[in-house]
Formats: structure tokens, C-alpha cells, sequence
């Protein structure tokens, strides 16, 4: 594998979203459909919202596709990353007030973790600033099953006083094995991690996008959590058999313990302590208490998930795997 197939930082996207990261390509195709510069848009429906949405991550994973989606409808829409023509930098707080204003809504996906050290403090100031700057409703991309990543939460609900607050708890992104990090792995024949035989109920991304979408422009979503998984749990094993099958090679699961993967990614140049909090990371998601499918999906959108077979057979036919 490549020394980033590894990390979990935002600049890339061949980087690991586990649950709740996004990655932001840094390209230049952020645009801002907000032409008018007033956040107005025709209207699309009652009861839908229709002025301009800032998506923090616009050319990340799901930023891209939360952003395609808000196009279609007509929606006016942001598209943030830190080099893009909507400036916006998780690390630096002070171009956050010039994305938000004159946006009705937010899509918030936060780099690197909503679990790391500081998140929560990130979140209280978005939260504060959305609301001076008139923001109606902010749909908040999290972890599933990160009690850190919890804490944040709770931090943007009570800074962002009466905006209308969505919280969608992603499960294992599917596409980390086609546009992610385990995309080499899959194409070498050998995915290495530290699931154990644990098994994840692996979401795809377009059923995430559709979701916040609806979070975003519909009624009905103001203070609701909502917890978003694939319709069935495979362990990594079950899910490098579906994949070897779709890419027509044959693809292995290696396990490997916390410690080992943890030395594994400081050899691949991934700091000490990062290192450390991926393995802990991991072993805090992949314990089992994640195992569950839910219904969530089905409940927002009114039909069920994608199960990984098809997001698999999907990801093989445009050639994800075809190096």
C-alpha cells in the first residue's frame, strides 16, 4: 500500500473515512450556484428550503455528492474547501463567518474526526457563528458509535441556539474500498486492518448524500439523530470475498491486532501519536457495538440502502479496481 492509504487526514481522497470523516480533494472546481449573491432561489416545492447551502467539504466524498445532489434541485449551493472559490479551513476559523452569511443552511463535515481533541471546541464556534450569521438548519456528519465524536455534537447543538440541528451518524463508508484507502488493497489482492472478524454494516455513499439532502431541504429533521448503515453486516473477510468477485481477482482480508497496526502506519510515515489514535479508534468502533444494521435510511427516504453486493458490482463496472 501507499504511505496515505493509511492516514486519516482530509487533503485526499484516497484517504480512511471509518464513519464520520470526510476528504476534501483541495481541487479548484468549488463553485457557489448562489449567483445572486443574496441566497435566493425559485421555489422548488412547499415546505422545502431553497436558499443557499455551504457544504464544508465540497470536493470530499460526500461533500461532492451532497453538492451534486443540491444542484439538481435547484438549490444554491457552496462549495467550501481550503483552496477552492469558497474558502473554508477547519483550522482556521476566521473565513468561516464570509461561507456562512447569507446561507440558509450548512452541511458540516469535519476534518479530520468529530472524535479528535479540539473537535468540540471547533464545533461550539461554528455553532455561534452560523447562528450570528442567520443560518437556519446545519446537517452535521458523525460517527457512528464514537462517544467522542457524541461530545462534539452536543458542543454545536448548544452554540447554535435555535438553528435547526440534523445529526446523521454514518456506519464504515463502502467507498473507502473504491475511492478511499483501501482502495489499494483491494486492487493488490490484500486488505490489512484491524476488524478482527467483527462484523460492519458498511453504508454507501449515495444513500448518505440522499439522506442529508433530505436533511437539508426538507421539514421534519430539526433535532433528530440519525443513525445510517447498509441493510446487512458482512465481516472484512465477507466484504474482500464480495469485492474479489466484483473486481474479478481474488482479494484477501490480512487481520492484524491495534499495536501492530499502529507500527504499521508509523512505518508508513504517519506520526506516532496518530498512529496511536487510529488504532484506538478502530478498536473503539470494531468491538461489535456497530454490528447492527438499522433502518434509518428506509425510515428518511422511504426505501431501503444499497446493500454492499450492488455498491460493489457498481464501484467494479466504472472501474474503480482497473489498474
Amino acid at each position: 500500500m501507499t504511505q496515505n492509504a493509511y492516514t486519516r487526514r482530509d487533503d485526499s481522497n484516497r484517504t480512511l473515512d471509518s464513519t464520520g470523516a470526510d476528504t476534501d480533494t483541495d481541487t479548484d472546481t468549488d463553485t457557489d450556484t448562489d449567483t445572486d449573491g443574496n441566497g435566493s432561489a425559485d421555489g422548488r416545492g412547499a415546505g422545502r428550503m431553497t436558499g443557499t447551502v455551504l457544504v464544508t467539504s465540497g470536493t470530499g466524498k460526500t461533500g461532492r455528492r451532497v453538492v451534486e445532489r443540491l444542484a439538481a434541485l435547484g438549490v444554491p449551493v457552496r462549495s467550501g474547501s481550503r483552496t477552492g472559490a469558497v474558502p473554508f479551513d477547519w483550522q482556521d476559523d476566521t473565513g468561516w463567518e464570509a461561507a456562512l452569511r447569507g446561507t440558509e443552511a450548512a452541511y458540516v463535515a469535519y476534518y479530520p474526526d468529530l472524535a479528535v481533541p479540539g473537535a468540540a471546541e471547533a464545533m461550539a464556534v461554528f455553532g455561534r457563528t452560523a447562528a450570528a450569521c442567520g443560518v437556519r438548519r446545519v446537517v452535521l456528519l458523525s460517527g457512528r458509535g464514537e462517544p467522542q465524536a457524541a461530545l462534539a455534537e452536543e458542543a454545536l447543538r448548544g452554540a447554535a441556539g435555535a438553528v435547526e440541528v440534523t445529526v446523521v451518524r454514518s456506519a464504515f463508508f463502502a467507498q473507502n474500498f473504491s475511492e478511499g484507502a483501501l482502495l489499494d488493497g483491494v486492487i493488490g489482492g490484500e486488505l490489512v486492518f484491524p476488524a478482527g472478524t467483527t462484523a460492519e454494516p458498511f453504508l454507501d455513499l449515495d444513500d448518505l448524500a440522499d439522506v442529508v439532502v433530505a436533511a437539508l431541504t426538507g421539514d421534519g429533521h430539526a433535532g433528530a439523530v440519525y443513525e445510517l448503515t447498509g441493510p446487512r453486516s458482512l465481516t472484512f473477510e465477507e466484504a474482500a470475498g464480495v469485492l474479489g468477485r466484483a473486481a474479478g481477482r481474488p482479494v484477501r482480508y490480512l487481520p492484524v491486532t491495534g499495536p501492530a497496526y499502529a507500527s504499521l502506519l508509523e512505518e508508513f510515515g504517519v506520526p506516532g501519536p496518530e498512529a496511536g489514535f487510529l488504532a484506538e479508534l478502530f478498536a473503539t468502533l470494531l468491538d461489535g457495538h456497530n454490528a447492527a444494521p438499522t433502518d434509518e435510511v428506509k425510515r428518511v427516504l422511504g426505501r431501503e440502502p444499497k446493500d454492499f453486493s450492488g455498491f460493489a458490482s457498481e464501484a467494479a463496472r466504472d472501474g474503480a479496481w482497473h489498474r
